[in-house]
Parts: C-alpha cells; sequence; structure tokens
C-alpha cells in the first residue's frame, strides 16, 4: 500500500508530461498555485525542519527529563503509565501502544476527546484518499487531463476551458461563461453525498463511543463537584444560606449537604493582592541584604539551570510547608553568601500629591506593612459581606444534582437558574462578585473587540496573498514581482514560505489574544473560558485564514473583482464564480499549508522551544527562594490554542476532496493528523500539565465545526458545477446542503445534552455519596487522574492549595498567611498560620 501512491504520482506525471509535450508548451512557473517547485521547496524545508526538531527531542528527551517527562514526574495519575525507555526511538512503539483505556485513566475526559477527533480524522481521511486514489484521480484524469500535482495541471488541458473564460469574465463582463457539460461532473454530485455521508457516519459513531464512556466514567463518580449545583437569579429576598436550602429541598429532590453563598469578598481580595506584592518586595530585600547563591543540582535528568526535585517533594511540602520551603538547600550547604551587604532603602513619598519622599530601611518597613496587612486580613476575614445572587449548592447525592440541573425550577423568568458547578479549585471567585449585567456588557463588548479584530486581520492578510501570484504582486509592486521572476529560487520561497509562515505564526500568536480577551468576559469557570477560547480561535482561523485569505488570494478574484466592483455587486453569480474558482485554484498552497503544519512544525512542538527558550531569562530575573521554586513548573496545556487549528486543517481537506488535487491534500492531512495523534498523545500523556475543566464538554464545539466544513464543502461543489455551468447537477446538491443544515440542527438536540448532563440510568447508586470516596476505587471509570476533581491545583500568591480546596470556598479566606522565604533563617516574619481544615471551610464557606 505504501508504493501505491507513488505509482500513482509517476503515472499522474507522466499524463501530464505527455500532454505538455503534445501542446509544445512546457509546465508555467509563474505562481504558486501552478508551480510543482513551490511544492518540492515547501517539502524540502518542512521535512528538514521536522526530522532535525525529532531528533533532537530524541537526544534531550532522556537527559532533560524534569522538561520532557514533566507530568510523569510530578502527577500521581500519571504513574499508571508505562515507563518509557531511554533509547533513541524505543519510546515510540511504547507510546504506541498505549491504550484509550490508560488515556483516559491517566488524562482524563478532556484529553480522551481530543484525541479521539485526530482518530476520527484518520479514518474519515484513509477512506477518502483511497477513493480518491482509485476513482476520483483517474476520473480527472482521463476527463480533464488533471492530475492535481502543482506546475503539471496545464491550463490548456481543461478541456472546459473555465480557467481562460473566467479571466476573461472578471476582466471582460461581457464575455460569456462556458456553456459545456461534459458528463464526468456527476463524480462531483456522487462524492459529496458519498463523503458527507461517510464524514456523518463516523462522526456519530465516535460520538456515540465517547457518549457511552463518558456516561460511564461520570456515572461512577460520587465527588463534591459532581453533587454540586450552580445556582445563578436568587432573588434578594431568598439570599441566605437557610432560604436557599428550604427552596430547594422543597423541591423533593433530595437533600442539600451544603451551601456556599458566594459574596462580595472584593476588599479580601484587594487586600490579599497587596500581601502577596508586600511579601515579594520583602524577600528581594532580604536576599539583597544577605546575598543569595543561586545554586542547582546537576544530574542527567535535569535542564541545564534546572533544579532536580524528589518525585516525593510535594508530599514533603504538603506536610511542613514551613521546612520545605527552602528546597534549595543542599544538606550542610548555606544558601546564604559570606560577603557583607549594607542594609536595603527605600523610598516612601508623602505631601500633598506624594511629591515629598525619604528613604527608610526596606527590610523593617516591608515587614511592618506585611505584620499591620496580616492584622487587617485577619479582621476582615471576620467581617460579613454583602451576598450575591449566585452559590453553590452540595446535594447528598449525583442523582438530585442531575435532576436540578436538567429541570426548571421557578416559574419566573431568570430566576433560579441551576446549571453544572466547576470544581472548586476551578472557580473565578472575582467574577463571581459580577452582576448580570454587568457580564452581559463585559460580553457584548468582547464580542464587538472580535468583530474589529476580523476586519483587522483580514486588512492584514491581502499583501501577504498579493504574494501568492506574480499577476496580482505585479499590479501592486512591480519592481518586487520582477526581481523574484528573475530569481526562481528567491520566488519559490517566498512565494511558497512568506504566506505558510505568516499563516503559521498568526495561528500560534492569535490565540493568546483572544485568550486574553476570553478572561475579561467575566466567566465564572476556567473551563467556561477555555471554550471560549476554542470558539473564537476557530472563527478566527475559518473565516481569516480561510475564507478571506482564499478568496483575496489570487489576481482572479480579487484584482478582477476590485476592478469591476460595481459590476460584481450587480451580478451575485461573478461572486459565487469566483469564489469556486478561488477554492479550486488555491489548492497548492493548502497543500503546502498543511505541509508546513505536519511535517515542519509538529515535531517542534516535542522540543517545548518556548519553555526552553524562556528558562533562562525567568533564571536570570528569578531573585528569591520562592521565585526559583517556580521554575521547574511544567508547561500548561491549552486545548483552546490547539483544536481550532486542527479543525480547520480537517476542513481544509473536506472541502478539496473532490478536486483533481484530492489525493495529495488527504494525503497530506493524513500525515498531518498521524503525526498530531502521536505528539499530542505524548505531551497529553507525559510532558504537560492540563487542568480537566470541561470533561470533555469541547466534542459538541468540534462536531457543530465539522457541519459547518461540511456545509462550506456543499456550497464550494455547488460552486464548482455552476461555474462549468453543470445547473442541474448543482440543484441536486441542493437536498443536500438542507438535509446537513436540519441534521446539525437535530444533532444538537440528541447528542449534545447527553455531553453535557449525565443520564439517571447512568449514575451508580451502589457506590456512597462522599466526595472522600472517589480516591478508593481503582477501576476503569474511577480513574487515578479524577482523585482531584474537586482540588484542581490552585495558585495563590505562589503558593498550591490545591489538595486541600475540596469545597466551594474563596482562597483569600482559608489560605495560610506564610512569612517570607528566608535562607538560613527557621523563623518566618509576620506569619500567621491558619489550616485549610474543614472546620475553617464550613466557618467562611457557608453551610446548611
Amino acid at each position: 500500500m505504501s508504493s501505491f501512491p507513488t505509482t500513482v504520482l509517476r503515472v499522474a506525471t507522466t499524463t501530464a508530461a505527455v500532454a505538455a509535450t503534445v501542446t509544445n508548451k512546457e509546465p508555467k512557473w509563474e505562481d504558486q498555485t501552478r508551480d510543482q517547485r513551490d511544492l518540492y521547496t515547501q517539502f524540502v524545508i518542512s521535512i528538514s525542519l521536522g526530522l532535525s526538531a525529532f531528533i533532537a527531542f530524541c537526544i534531550l528527551r532522556p537527559k532533560w527529563a524534569t522538561l520532557y517527562a514533566a507530568r510523569r514526574e510530578n502527577r500521581t495519575a500519571a504513574f499508571v503509565l508505562p515507563e518509557l525507555p531511554d533509547s533513541l526511538f524505543g519510546w515510540v512503539p511504547v507510546l504506541y501502544r498505549i491504550t484509550d483505556e490508560e488515556v483516559l485513566a491517566s488524562a482524563g475526559l478532556d484529553a480522551y476527546v481530543f484525541l479521539s477527533f485526530f482518530k476520527y480524522a484518520i479514518k474519515f481521511l484513509s477512506i477518502t484518499f483511497v477513493l480518491a486514489v482509485i476513482i476520483i484521480l483517474p476520473i480527472h484524469l482521463k476527463f480533464s487531463g488533471k492530475s492535481g500535482i502543482p506546475g503539471w495541471d496545464n491550463n490548456d488541458g481543461d478541456k472546459d476551458g473555465d480557467v481562460e473564460v473566467l479571466r476573461g469574465t472578471l476582466s471582460d463582463p461581457s464575455i460569456q461563461l462556458p456553456k459545456s457539460d461534459p458528463s464526468y461532473l456527476w463524480m462531483y454530485v456522487v462524492f459529496t453525498y458519498i463523503l458527507t455521508g461517510l464524514a456523518v457516519y463516523l462522526l456519530i459513531q465516535e460520538t456515540t463511543k465517547i457518549i457511552q464512556t463518558r456516561q460511564r466514567y461520570l456515572g461512577s463518580q460520587t465527588s463534591t463537584t459532581d453533587r454540586t449545583i450552580r445556582l445563578s437569579g436568587i432573588p434578594s429576598v431568598m439570599l441566605s444560606e437557610g432560604k436557599i436550602k428550604e427552596f430547594v429541598e422543597g423541591l423533593q429532590v433530595g437533600k442539600v449537604d451544603n451551601i456556599t453563598l458566594c459574596r462580595d469578598w472584593r476588599e479580601l481580595d484587594i487586600l490579599m493582592t497587596e500581601r502577596s506584592k508586600t511579601l515579594q518586595k520583602l524577600e528581594r530585600a532580604w536576599i539583597k541584604y544577605q546575598g543569595f547563591i543561586k545554586r542547582h543540582t546537576r544530574d542527567n535528568n535535569a535542564l541545564p539551570l534546572v533544579r532536580s526535585h524528589p518525585r516525593n517533594s510535594s508530599a514533603t511540602a504538603e506536610a511542613d510547608p514551613e521546612r520545605s520551603r527552602l528546597l534549595w538547600e543542599d544538606s550542610g550547604r548555606p544558601l546564604v553568601s559570606d560577603s557583607v551587604h549594607s542594609r536595603p532603602t527605600t523610598r516612601v513619598w508623602y505631601g500633598p500629591f506624594k511629591l515629598r519622599y525619604r528613604s527608610i530601611d526596606a527590610i523593617n518597613y516591608y515587614e511592618e506593612t506585611l505584620r499591620r496587612l496580616d492584622e487587617k486580613i485577619i479582621a476582615v476575614r471576620q467581617k460579613e459581606y454583602p451576598p450575591i445572587a449566585l452559590a453553590f449548592v452540595t446535594m447528598e447525592s449525583t442523582s438530585a444534582c442531575q435532576m436540578l440541573v436538567q429541570a426548571i425550577l421557578d416559574p419566573h423568568p431568570m430566576q433560579f437558574i441551576a446549571s453544572l458547578a466547576p470544581a472548586p479549585a476551578d472557580v473565578v471567585w472575582k467574577n463571581t462578585y459580577l452582576s448580570r449585567s454587568r457580564r452581559k456588557m463585559q460580553s457584548w463588548l468582547i464580542t464587538a473587540a472580535i468583530g474589529f479584530l476580523t476586519i483587522f486581520w483580514s486588512v492584514l492578510l491581502i499583501p501577504v496573498a498579493y504574494l501568492l501570484e506574480l499577476e496580482t504582486l505585479h499590479k501592486v509592486v512591480p519592481s518586487l514581482a520582477e526581481a523574484l521572476s528573475r530569481h526562481p529560487l528567491a520566488k519559490s520561497l517566498v512565494q511558497t514560505g512568506l504566506p505558510t509562515l505568516t499563516l503559521s505564526l498568526l495561528t500560534v500568536a492569535v490565540p493568546y489574544l483572544y485568550a486574553g480577551l476570553s478572561s475579561l468576559q467575566g466567566m465564572i469557570s476556567k473551563g467556561d473560558m477555555e471554550l471560549s477560547v476554542i470558539s473564537k480561535n476557530f472563527f478566527f482561523s475559518f473565516f481569516n485564514l480561510f475564507l478571506v485569505f482564499t478568496v483575496f488570494g489570487t489576481a482572479t478574484t480579487f484584482y478582477g473583482l476590485f476592478e469591476n466592483l460595481r459590476d460584481a455587486f450587480k451580478d451575485a453569480t461573478t461572486i459565487a464564480f469566483a469564489l469556486a474558482k478561488s477554492l479550486e485554484s488555491f489548492s497548492p498552497f493548502y497543500i503546502n499549508f498543511i505541509i508546513l503544519q505536519g511535517l515542519g512544525l509538529f515535531p517542534f512542538r516535542l522540543l517545548e522551544f518556548g519553555s526552553v527558550a524562556m528558562y533562562p531569562i525567568n533564571f536570570l530575573s528569578a531573585k528569591t527562594p520562592r521565585e526559583h521554586s517556580e521554575l521547574p513548573k511544567p508547561p500548561t496545556f491549552s486545548y483552546g490554542y490547539s483544536i481550532p487549528q486542527t479543525i480547520l486543517i480537517f476542513i481544509i481537506c473536506v472541502v478539496y476532496s473532490v478536486f483533481p488535487s484530492s489525493w495529495l491534500i488527504c494525503l497530506c492531512g493524513l500525515v498531518y493528523f498521524t503525526l498530531g495523534k502521536f505528539i499530542y498523545k505524548y505531551q497529553l500523556l507525559y510532558a504537560m500539565n492540563h487542568q480537566q475543566h470541561s470533561t470533555g464538554r469541547a466534542w459538541p464545539m468540534i462536531c457543530s465545526r465539522v457541519f459547518a466544513g461540511l456545509v462550506v464543502f456543499q456550497l464550494a461543489m455547488i460552486g464548482v458545477l455552476a461555474l462549468r455551468r453543470a445547473i442541474t447537477r448543482s440543484l441536486l446538491l441542493v437536498p443536500l446542503l438542507i438535509a446537513s443544515v436540519w441534521f446539525t440542527y437535530s444533532f444538537s438536540r440528541t447528542y449534545e445534552p447527553l455531553m453535557k448532563f449525565i443520564a439517571l440510568r447512568s449514575i451508580d447508586r451502589n457506590r456512597a455519596d462522599d466526595p472522600d470516596d472517589s480516591s478508593t476505587p481503582e477501576g476503569l471509570f474511577s480513574p487515578p487522574s479524577w482523585l482531584d476533581r474537586d482540588s484542581l491545583p490552585v495558585r495563590v500568591g505562589g503558593r498550591d492549595i490545591g489538595l486541600r480546596l475540596r469545597k466551594y470556598v474563596n482562597p483569600n479566606l482559608i489560605l495560610p498567611l506564610d512569612g517570607p522565604w528566608i535562607p538560613g533563617r527557621d523563623g518566618a516574619v509576620g506569619s500567621n498560620h491558619e489550616h485549610l481544615d474543614g472546620g475553617q471551610q464550613e466557618q467562611h464557606g457557608g453551610s446548611a
């Protein structure tokens, strides 16, 4: 099977060469849409980058285990995974043999769902590739002479003549479109139906499997999170724990175990933030006075400059945080410098408008400031704060919780709205203080900002699109076009590498911007934020990087429409034909794009180049032991950055699945998803931390985007057939388009609820409803990764309190007021210790 594509490639190239010889014309080398040299250049560059990155990773992986196996070093859930051998390539088959059950047990539902999409894409593209090679490619070769290989498809070989006529139409509207109607165009109709049906069938098959796994997986859970609802829209007369308990139990669904009524803790949050800054300044002042030797242990499993930790160091830190705070100290080797320094000073500004200052001892000043802040915080924690119309209600059983979230509780609109609660450590407490109107306003403002950015990216991408055709570039920047035409290699590098590299960099940089915007929308959980990031980034990728970039990517579509803008608006068919033709002629660019993403850039994800590059900078900027203790923290995997691009690649493969280049695009897509599944599997299981926020709720979003891609695919086929005057055949695709839209709606009504809620039949009622009970079983559907679902790691003031946060309570109410980490000192300055025990949580969290 591996030699079959090569044979087809030889047949296709031979056929195209013979056609070129007969017509006495050589293959054209004028632009990316017809240049085979660009494909070779892209392939050589990508394979060189990818191989070098992969080999470098294989060499460095056993040497830098603290980075490349960080998750297995630090997470108990990863201990169930097999040890990877230290040989150069011996880890590859071991990773390949890890089953879906092991992925689920170690990494949770989010990782399981994410990798399931790669499996789905591989199945679809494998079948499509076989169909393209066996049926679609031979038909195109016989009837149109097109092989789909850039540089070998002579335009004169297009028996329909649609290319040249379309160009003439856009420059002179009086020219008529072609009237030929070859019989082979029935292939577009038949395969549009076949491939749409195949995509939907495989999607339903995978969705059913995920639903069954998710229902059994969550149905066996009895943690606090699984028994808790988020109750919003509470009337002002009901804002007390007792009244809320009376209301919920009055529904006769079940008994209430605990209630946390959210309050406006803004004052406390401000004090805790100020305390964290003061503590950092105090620690830096002490280090400046005493001196601090940045000492690190060198071993074979650590990055240069990285300190290696014992695997059980986190447990030691939990048992005695004061003794473990100076993990930098080697036994009998103090980290305090022997040199004597003068005590540091700081400026204190005073007087009208703070225009005057005096210099005072920094250590004494920050110690006194810290002491006063601690006194304020202790007093403020005892205050009664005004309640917010939001509460977390924990029921005694999971079934009672599910009945509440799947029902309408109150006859009045916008009152007593029950929804699934995030994990305690997943709550963004500062956003719980916002009113519903404030959250709505912030959401609309962010939506408006996204709209503005959409226009901005569209304008930004047009100059990049100019580079794809010398014809367009010559009309805009003639000197550059002439210079490139004289240097074929430079032209190939610019037209191939620059646009694909620009789009690749945008797919990396823009998600960070959209993630920041999502954090400003006032969402109450980090899981909702991540789902919002997925939605925003996909819209950017699909609309700006696919639709806009494709439409404005060729001279025949952009420059011709610009010159005849008035005629284009009068005649809508001109725009439709231009869009269809853009898709057909743009396939070489997307082949290059997928090759670069799959072969060139994917292996660099294994190297975690960003973490490695930033570590020396972070190391040099870290001054205190606390700051140094944060350095070895492994990077965090974000689904919001990874899912949108993979969906875009899949949609591109679907849209081009019947074009002459379908076999080549499907082959590139197959390589992309095969490598992607392998690389992401390693990162999710061994290398990177990832908080399990959404319990697999990204799958409905993936499905809806796949359906959108199928609709675009059908519209493209309708446009292609209309372009060739096959009106009857194009109309035959309209029922399929309508059916796809209807099925999308039906899917959202039937399948999506099962991806959001737990069916009552799936709940295991034989298990005790105890939040701590989930830590005892050892089975597939009670995996070790779920032990910390109630207590995902929470970083507050540089302190991990996740393992103790098992109830819904603002961490600032219970966070111990530890003193500074000072080398060589046993005591802590300004320390007021509080414990995160159950009684403390009950006091501040409120109980029923």
